[in-house]
């Protein structure tokens, strides 16, 4: 999808590997080329930033081996209407491009109107890619659609690696679960009821097994009964 209507940073956006690791700082550690530089057209690592400080800058994110942005970063470049978003690590992002599908499912619901993955409801792409692809067929340009940003910094938050922890969740924004990379209150609920349902049966269990002991002879005490028994004199049956 090359057009002359696109503009070249949003071209190598869309084209560009993400997450190599820097040839320039090849022996240096998190050296994976994780941000975007909007003015200079290509993607750098966290020890390259320097002279870049004052140029527009994407973080780019992964998940499950594909490149993500922050919606709010996507929406101060160009119109992210009806594009899926997604919550991970309390923020919410969209894909970059396209992924790629194991198989055609075509059942009820909305779908991307590029690569007709399945979509949540009002969702009409999966990616800015789909988007962008869209609009190059069906409409005259791209002009409208993107806006004008003179100011792009990285998040306040402070730089990270960019990828996603292992324990969070990428849920579609609507969805009503939470991520556990927020910790939602349910979820703490639910496992300490767990837990303090599992404390109540292992105390029955001990309070019971407990009570057995107390109430039930020993086998030694019963088997001594026994023998002492058998050592008493014994006794003749009467004569009738």
């Amino acid at each position: 999808m090359f057009s002359s209507d696109l503009p070249r940073w949003l071209q190598l956006l869309l084209t560009e590997k993400f997450f190599n690791a820097c040839i320039i700082h090849e022996d240096a550690k998190k050296n994976e080329k994780n941000i975007y530089c909007l003015d200079c057209c290509i993607s750098i690592c966290p020890h390259c930033l320097s002279p870049h400080r004052s140029h527009r800058l994407l973080q780019i994110r992964r998940y499950v081996y594909h490149d993500v942005i922050r919606l709010d970063d996507a929406t101060k470049l160009m119109d992210c209407a009806f594009v899926q978003s997604y919550i991970t690590n309390s923020a919410k992002v969209i894909f970059i491009n396209q992924r790629p599908q194991t198989r055609q499912f075509r059942g009820s619901g909305s779908f991307c109107s590029t690569c007709d993955r399945s979509l949540q409801d009002p969702y009409l792409f999966c990616s800015l890619y789909c988007k962008i692809n869209y609009l190059l067929r069906t409409e005259d340009g791209l002009s409208k659609f993107l806006f004008e940003c003179n100011f792009l910094p990285l998040p306040e938050a402070g730089l990270d690696n960019g990828l996603v922890t292992p324990d969070s969740i990428l849920e579609p924004s609507g969805s009503t679960k939470t991520s556990s990379g927020s910790g939602g209150y349910d979820e703490v609920w639910c496992r300490a009821l767990s837990c303090t349902a599992t404390t109540e049966i292992v105390k029955k269990k001990r309070s019971s097994l407990t009570a057995c002991r107390a109430t039930c002879t020993p086998v030694s005490e019963v088997s001594e009964s026994l023998m002492n028994r058998r050592k008493k004199t014994p006794h003749r049956a009467p004569l009738y």
